[in-house]
């Protein structure tokens, strides 16, 4: 038994934020239902290099014979099977292809939204009213459906109808003011960060206010819309560096890898490779000073204190620096996890999803897809001790379950 299971969710979502949100809601257990432009599809599904390679199996049928099963001239290219991109947020649903700008296209999705506990969307603000699919003309028919609205900037104020895309938000949102190297170092200057992370966010706290307002529906029996605006979350994911701001008058800068408020949570280059080292409280700064000779350190009252440390950065970076230089990073990162100092090493993408942690908790999942049989993802990091989540499809290619629309278009979860 799935946490959602029996919650249906049409999705008309798009690229990453609505997709993203809806995947997790298909790993919980939810139907969920994506509705795809029958020419090409999700966007996402042609931003490829790399693209999933077709297995031997499947490239010539399952028979492996014949012209007939998919054998190809001496010379001549396989197709391309579905982009990485769009197979990182779209498991789990099914794909039907429906023409949103036809009548017979708007006619079927209405009735389909008719019979949806959640539909998500991304249309410009009024893209969905010039197809009769708004909230206010979908909740009338059903009453109870949430709706969630994901756009640039929300769906009132002065920027309202301007597109907003991932990159474009977070530079106006401050995030990459407060990323990247400080200028006048070697590779100063703001940088975004290195995954569409203001859409991360922005599905995960749709998928929040998603289930916020399910447990509302059960006591009102009505449904509402959310209202998810890209600015919006950037702003409020700024945390500490926002408060900085806000309370203090602090207009934060860049510092790398430095931490703004914590000395030392950084960095630090050993003889052949650099680490992060990530002290936490004033008890873990003195069994450092003493695990680098240094045990008068934690009695200077220029670093007792994480305040002072914080004030006086420049002198104590610089003499930590050199102390970590004499070995090479293995030694550290030994020595240091004896003492109970956090610290880890700086990990390529190939390198973290090989470590034996990741294994253990079972965070990479092999779901058989109609073009590889052996096709990797990355599972859901949400443990239900009795409900767990589940992958009960692989990403679907488009148009995949077009045959479900002239049955019954939810069929079986």
């Amino acid at each position: 038994m799935s946490a959602l299971r029996g919650l249906r969710v049409l999705d008309l979502s798009r690229v990453l934020a609505g997709p993203w949100a809806s995947q997790t809601l298909a790993d919980l257990g939810a139907n969920v239902i994506k509705i795809e432009r029958p020419e090409g599809g999700d966007d996402t599904r042609g931003w490829g290099p790399p693209w999933l390679e077709r297995n031997e199996r499947n490239e010539a049928g399952e028979s492996g014979k014949g012209e007939e099963a998919g054998e190809r001239e001496e010379g001549e290219e396989a197709e391309p099977g579905e982009s990485a991109y769009f197979l990182c947020s779209n498991r789990g649903k099914r794909s039907i292809r429906i023409d949103i700008r036809s009548g017979d296209g708007q006619r079927r999705l209405k009735e389909i939204a008719k019979s949806a506990d959640v539909l998500i969307e991304n249309f410009k603000v009024g893209g969905a009213a010039r197809f009769g699919l708004d909230y206010p003309s979908l909740s009338r028919e059903n009453p109870g459906l949430i709706y969630c609205s994901i756009t640039g900037f929300g769906q009132t104020g002065p920027l309202a109808e301007r597109p907003g895309y991932d990159f474009l938000v977070q530079a106006m949102g401050g995030l990459m003011s407060v990323t990247g190297a400080p200028d006048g170092q070697a590779g100063g200057g703001p940088q975004k960060v290195g995954v569409a992370l203001t859409d991360i966010m922005t599905g995960l706290y749709a998928n929040v206010g998603i289930l916020a307002a399910l447990a509302e529906r059960e006591r009102s029996g009505l449904g509402q819309q959310l209202d998810l605006a890209l600015l919006d979350v950037t702003a409020a994911t700024l945390a500490n560096q926002a408060s900085n701001y806000l309370v203090g008058g602090i207009t934060p800068q860049r510092l790398g890898n430095a931490h703004p408020n914590i000395v030392p949570y950084q960095s630090f280059r050993a003889k052949d490779r650099e680490f992060i080292v990530a002290v936490g409280n004033d008890a873990q700064f003195a069994r450092l000073a003493a695990l680098l000779g240094q045990a008068a350190w934690a009695d200077d009252p220029r670093f007792a204190k994480n305040a002072e440390r914080v004030a006086h950065r420049e002198s104590l970076i610089p003499m930590l620096a050199a102390c970590f230089m004499q070995h090479d990073a293995a030694h550290w990162l030994r020595e240091l996890e004896t003492a109970g100092i956090p610290a880890g090493p700086i990990n390529t993408i190939a390198e973290a999803l090989n470590e034996p942690q990741l294994a253990a908790r079972e965070m990479i999942v092999t779901l058989p897809h109609p073009d590889n049989e052996d096709l990797n993802v990355v599972g859901s990091p949400i443990k239900l001790s009795r409900t767990p989540v589940s992958y009960r499809r692989p990403p679907p290619r488009l148009g995949e379950h077009d045959g479900d629309l002239m049955l019954d278009p939810w069929g079986d979860a």
